[in-house]
């Protein structure tokens, strides 16, 4: 227990941007320590309480939609998506972040549970540039404070495919630099006049279908996805995840990301993933997990837009 409170501890504090005023090497691992120093957010619970349990009730939010709810919200328990796969052949290689400047840097959630938040920005974002060439960077904080009415939680956890209904019911979502992320939840701030993305139609893949998103991810965009998170993830520094002791189901799944390619390593299929603990933590940013067994759950609940361009 005592080595999961500090590889958690440990997070934390890298989450937080925080420096440490002693630094010690435990066996290859860094720990971080400043004395009196409480992190009161739990990151990795991203989801809101009907698909994972949460360590904090969901708040209440000041959600102003303009237009009424869809008459059926996507959710991550969709067993059979609209996603429309192909025949292939696909390439043993993807990666967008090479294919041209489609893919932003990599951001920082800090203290608040809005993986959600970015997984649907990076998603959209691609979607969006590879569509236009032009690359925008869009407003975390609007998903937050606003897509409340779309079953999001704000910092207490919310599913990309609710939050691209709630930009395409909504009328779009404003770029990052016309709303700040603040990493807390607050009033809803939106200003229609200054939507620059938008979304057409909201894609499901068929749950648990890990070729659904190859296909997806090899001739579309990047694809939003979200897995479980367990102590030994805060660690990663490299190679090719996997873990035995995760589980599969859309109920476990706790952190959403962005898979932005896949490929394989010496015989080993993995994916590309994008996450959202800034460019410090893992590789700049980035992490491999092994592709085609649902790793963590990872093929539970895909999704991507169609931008309305």
């Amino acid at each position: 227990k005592q080595k999961n409170v500090i590889q958690i501890y440990l997070h934390f504090l890298k989450m937080a941007g925080l420096r440490p005023a002693l630094i010690y090497d435990l066996s290859l691992r860094v720990l971080y320590h400043i004395a009196g120093i409480m992190i009161l957010y739990i990151n990795i619970n991203c989801y809101p309480p009907s698909l994972s349990p949460s360590l904090f009730p969901p708040p209440h939010h000041t959600t102003t939609t303009t237009t009424p709810l869809p008459p059926h919200t996507q959710n991550c328990s969709a067993t059979r998506g609209n996603h429309v796969l192909s025949m292939g052949p696909y390439p043993d290689f993807v990666d967008w972040r090479t294919k041209g400047n489609y893919v932003t840097p990599v951001k920082n959630q800090g203290g608040c549970g809005s993986c959600w938040t970015f997984s649907t920005t990076g998603c959209l974002e691609s979607a969006i540039a590879i569509k236009t060439g032009k690359l925008l960077s869009l407003a975390e904080q609007q998903l937050v404070d606003c897509a409340g009415a779309y079953k999001n939680h704000g910092c207490n956890g919310g599913l990309p495919s609710q939050a691209f209904e709630y930009i395409k019911y909504n009328g779009g979502l404003e770029a990052e630099k016309d709303y700040p992320y603040t990493a807390q939840d607050q009033h809803c701030q939106y200003q229609p006049n200054k939507a620059v993305a938008f979304v057409k139609e909201v894609v499901n893949i068929t749950q648990y279908d890990e070729n659904g998103i190859v296909d997806a991810v090899a001739r579309l965009n990047p694809v939003s996805i979200a897995f479980e998170v367990t102590d030994d993830f805060f660690q990663y520094e490299g190679g090719v995840y996997s873990n035995s002791n995760c589980d599969s189901t859309p109920d476990k799944v706790n952190h959403a990301v962005l898979a932005v390619g896949y490929g394989v390593q010496n015989g080993t299929k993995y994916w590309i993933v994008k996450n959202s603990w800034g460019p410090e933590w893992g590789l700049n940013g980035y992490f491999y997990i092994i592709r085609g067994k649902n790793m963590c759950g990872l093929a539970a609940c895909p999704s991507y837009p169609i931008p309305l361009l």
